[in-house]
């Protein structure tokens, strides 16, 4: 969902329209900001697209240039700068008007269609190049503020976290180290967590589904055996054998 539409003027806006939406999404997440140069796939009809995403947003980023208000397109009904604002207004969603430049005078209603007389009447904010990054910090808190959501995730991060490979500290521990999946925290003696198949966690050896036989002379055979078994021993090694066994 995007819950911040940049709403602005080809040539008279669109470059801190794009600085908007790159700063937004990088503080917010890219799904949290809809400017339509970006936002919209190829091929798809655009005025159903930005009126869908209008009517869902949360605010409204109103982007007023140097010539904004004397624009001739201003006053033409079929004006999409015009249009999203009226329909923002019906719709009950928040318009913030940011100021583009230095230069630029606030909205006076004298100088708008009558549709659009209340945006002179709006608190604006202001955006100056020289001091880009206060700016829009500054705009970025005022959007956290009209739209809580921004803070808890609203959007997915534009730069998500790549993959990274988990390591295990030991200390001043000797000797190998075997880290079963994923833990977190201090070494404390064997942890074992999600582990299936054979596992050995001691000094000794391991016998997994196999008969364990120990002592001289004892012999395991698994399958045929031709020639037999024959163990020799050194004498002396018992005194009561006399050194062979068949």
């Amino acid at each position: 969902m995007y819950e911040i539409f940049i709403n602005y003027r080809t040539g008279d806006g669109d470059h801190l329209a794009a600085t908007l939406d790159e700063a937004l999404r990088h503080r917010f997440g890219d799904d949290a900001v809809f400017r339509d140069g970006r936002s919209i796939p190829a091929g798809a009809e655009y005025p159903h697209e930005l009126l869908t995403r209008l009517r869902r947003s949360e605010v409204v980023l109103a982007v007023i240039g140097p010539r904004w208000a004397t624009a001739d397109e201003l006053r033409q009904e079929d004006d999409w700068v015009r249009l999203e604002l009226v329909e923002a207004r019906e719709c009950r969603i928040p318009v913030v008007p940011v100021l583009s430049d230095p230069s630029v005078r606030w909205l006076r209603r004298e100088q708008l269609p009558p549709e659009l007389g209340w945006l002179a009447e709006l608190q604006a904010l202001r955006y100056t190049p020289y001091r880009s990054a206060q700016d829009l910090a500054v705009i970025g808190d005022e959007l956290l503020d009209l739209v809580p959501v921004l803070d808890q995730g609203g959007g997915r991060p534009a730069h998500e976290a790549a993959p990274h490979t988990s390591n295990a500290t030991t200390g001043g521990r000797h000797g190998t180290v075997v880290q079963g999946r994923d833990f977190s925290g201090d070494v404390a003696g064997a942890i074992y967590k999600g582990n299936t198949g054979a596992f050995n966690t001691g000094p000794g050896d391991q016998y997994v589904n196999a008969p364990r036989l120990t002592g001289d002379g004892a012999t395991y055979v698994a399958g045929d055996n031709h020639g037999g078994v024959r163990h020799v021993f050194e004498r002396g090694r018992d005194s009561g054998r006399d050194g062979t066994a068949r």
